[in-house]
């Protein structure tokens, strides 16, 4: 089997990938390891940048999201004194897309199907071959059959545990790591969002964050030590403590519900260096994670295929690889930007096991600089709606 581009991994970022590559008349074969449905059934953030969103425009898989998704042009945050709200749209005059990953996976799969291409799902024991040099291929195992794929390329978009980053040896990667000392617990419900827009809490007894997929499906997270589990929390008991560290006003009137999915996820910033190696290149979570605080993790994903795409586009369509030899410091700007502003977004919001009455008030007297300082909520909005590509 041959293509030009082979991409590991069929998530959000290898599907927009492929899906661009194909419409630009460059052929991908796409490997997962997990079943379509088990790709599917992954819950996940669903803030989009308008960067972002104008990739899916581009990638011809819009429709849906620009008919169901739902604009914000801003966000509150709230600490014990009370909450406030920060305009996108007044301090850049930009928003973001509330739309959840796992419809955006949809809608990707879906493109895909109708272009005909070629995704290879419950794929085994993925080696990659001599991506250092002018003829990378990849072995795998696929319905019981070994199998080689020879390729142009190769794009890992294959996760924090995939075989890609692993390629590249290791005196030649540097990684770039902080562990936070707390996780978040999820819970998705069919109840009504707690307000129009996302609110971001800091509160002496942890974070809380809610947040919405639609009119009748909300995601709400609560900061929890990492020695809990999932199965020491009842619904009750969850929605008792994201009451307590919700503005008053929004507690009393909060709809709750069975939860439909209750997850705890560890947070951690992690960036490799560099994100290409020959003919490899690393995309979206093999090359770095970022803690949800920021709503960067999909975005920055997006950027990642913008950059590569855009490389691989110029190497077959005008003959130079001016793209393809600059992505990885292109992408690792703005990634380091994010890292950035997502661990600014943590360190303010969330309660750290050290944390002193004194650490407490400088959090929320940078909380509400933000309220009042023109210029911090401009420095805030053009972080989160996602810098210039």
């Amino acid at each position: 089997m041959r293509t030009q581009v082979a991409i590991i991994g069929a998530g959000p970022s290898g599907l927009l990938l492929s899906q661009l590559l194909n419409k630009a008349g460059i052929t991908t074969v796409v490997l997962e390891r997990q079943s379509r449905e088990h790709v599917l059934s992954r819950i996940r953030a669903g803030v989009l940048e308008e960067g972002c969103v104008d990739m899916l425009r581009k990638a011809g898989v819009a429709d849906r999201m620009d008919k169901e998704g739902h604009p914000h042009d801003g966000c509150y945050l709230s600490t014990e004194q009370g909450k406030f709200r920060v305009s996108f749209k007044e301090a850049c005059g930009k928003r973001v897309m509330v739309y959840g990953q796992t419809e955006v996976t949809r809608d990707l799969y879906a493109a895909q199907d109708a272009l005909g291409a070629t995704i290879l799902h419950n794929v085994e024991d993925v080696v990659i071959h001599d991506a250092n040099s002018d003829s990378p291929y990849l072995t795998f195992v696929h319905g019981g059959v070994a199998q080689r794929l020879d390729c142009d390329f190769v794009a890992g978009c294959d996760g924090f545990h995939g075989v890609s980053r692993k390629t590249i040896p290791s005196d030649v990667r540097k990684e770039y790591e902080r562990v936070y000392p707390f996780g978040w617990l999820g819970v998705l419900s069919r109840t009504a969002p707690a307000a129009e827009e996302l609110i971001y809490c800091n509160h002496p007894r942890g974070f809380a964050l809610a947040s919405m997929r639609n009119e009748r499906l909300s995601r709400y997270y609560i900061q929890v030590p990492l020695t809990d589990k999932v199965e020491d929390w009842s619904d009750d008991a969850f929605w008792a403590e994201l009451k307590r560290r919700m503005p008053p006003d929004v507690a009393a009137t909060m709809e709750t519900g069975p939860s439909i999915e209750k997850s705890i996820a560890p947070l951690r910033s992690f960036v490799t260096e560099p994100m290409r190696w020959g003919r490899l290149f690393l995309v979206g979570d093999a090359a770095h994670i970022v803690p949800p605080t920021g709503a960067k993790g999909l975005n920055l994903a997006a950027s990642d295929v913008h950059y590569l795409f855009e490389g691989l586009r110029q190497h077959y369509h005008d003959g130079t690889d001016d793209g393809i030899d600059s992505y990885s410091q292109k992408a690792l700007t703005r990634i380091w930007a994010a890292m950035r502003f997502s661990w600014w977004m943590t360190t303010m919001l969330h309660r750290f096991p050290d944390q002193s009455d004194f650490d407490q008030k400088v959090q929320e007297s940078e909380l509400h600089q933000i309220q009042r300082v023109e210029a911090a909520r401009v420095t805030m909005a053009l972080n989160y709606v996602g810098l210039p590509y």
